[in-house]
């Protein structure tokens, strides 16, 4: 028959059955585990009964073989002949060989050759390693209106647009590892020298957070990053600084020069008299100790404003 449910000696029941567009993603919420090589799908025997159901409810098929010889009889029958259903049961989903094929692209003509679904896409196979990710994908970027969105949202938010534990530790492990190589490209060279890879970074960092944040670039005497710190997360439209916390932390990492870094969520870079000011003492504060301020970066969405070339430091 087309569609068994056989139980095994290992306390499992293996389920043999046509492809079906829902049944994958309905499996894999009762504990179903693909099993390539027998091209079944694996359940614990303490599921029967759900499986059962889930069959009955996408198939409505004739019969299923318990694997004693018996049969279930399912109502709401479409008759078809055996060969017709044996052609079914070996058809494979449409999204087989997508992913290799969307690996080989990639590979042969660059990641920057993806679209930001594909390249998604690939950040989420570790996430599902069977399905079709490509509508979740998909789903994610029109939810949060952007690669850097997604990349950038907090675990609650990915959680709450339905993203499991799998592809959100996927999606923050990528991030990470991003922001970890532009800032080893900052340790190796003076800042000064590498102004637009510095913005490029502090973009990266928080140029999509909802809320402000206020960062620390501690420089060595060469202007080398030394550290890299958040400071404070505050709301969408303030975030509480220190200046003597701010000089503090300097001392304590043996740092020779600072540039400060925040958001603006509204997206508008420009500075506000809280901006200013609070730039002001942290350079009185940081200069009396021998500790230069280099800049006060703000960065908004589509831009960035320096304090320094506002004449303000």
């Amino acid at each position: 028959m087309p569609l068994s449910i056989i139980e095994e000696e290992d306390g499992r029941i293996a389920v043999s059955s046509p492809y079906h567009p829902h049944f994958p993603a309905r499996a894999r919420s009762l504990g179903g585990v693909w099993d390539r090589a027998r091209r079944v799908w694996v359940f614990d025997r303490a599921d029967d009964d759900r499986v059962r159901s889930l069959c009955r409810e996408i198939y409505g098929t004739e019969a299923v073989e318990d694997g004693s010889g018996g049969t279930i009889e399912f109502p709401n029958v479409e008759r078809r002949g055996r060969n017709e259903f044996a052609d079914v049961a070996t058809a494979e989903p449409h999204y087989y060989g997508h992913r290799r094929r969307l690996r080989e692209r990639m590979i042969a003509a660059g990641a920057e050759s993806l679209p930001d679904y594909e390249l998604l896409e690939i950040l989420l196979f570790a996430a599902n390693p069977q399905g079709d990710v490509k509508p979740t994908a998909k789903a994610l970027l029109a939810h949060f209106g952007g690669f850097g969105e997604v990349m950038s949202a907090d675990p609650d938010t990915l959680s709450e647009a339905g993203l499991g534990l799998a592809g959100i530790a996927a999606i923050k492990s990528v991030r990470e590892a991003a922001l970890r190589l532009m800032r080893c490209e900052l340790q190796e060279r003076p800042i000064v020298n590498s102004w637009d890879k510095m913005i490029d970074y502090c973009n990266a960092q928080v140029a999509h957070s909802k809320v402000e944040e206020f960062h620390i670039l501690f420089l060595d005497r060469k202007n080398v990053l030394i550290k890299h710190e958040r400071q404070q997360r505050g709301t969408v439209d303030h975030t509480p600084v220190y200046p003597r916390e701010v000089v503090k932390r300097a001392l304590d990492l043996g740092a020779s020069a600072l540039i400060l870094v925040h958001n603006h969520p509204s997206g508008d870079p420009t500075p506000s008299k809280a901006d200013i000011a609070v730039t002001k003492d942290i350079k009185k504060a940081a200069a009396a100790l021998g500790v230069v301020l280099h800049d006060h970066v703000i960065i908004g969405r589509n831009g960035h404003t320096s304090l320094r070339d506002l004449g303000e430091i």
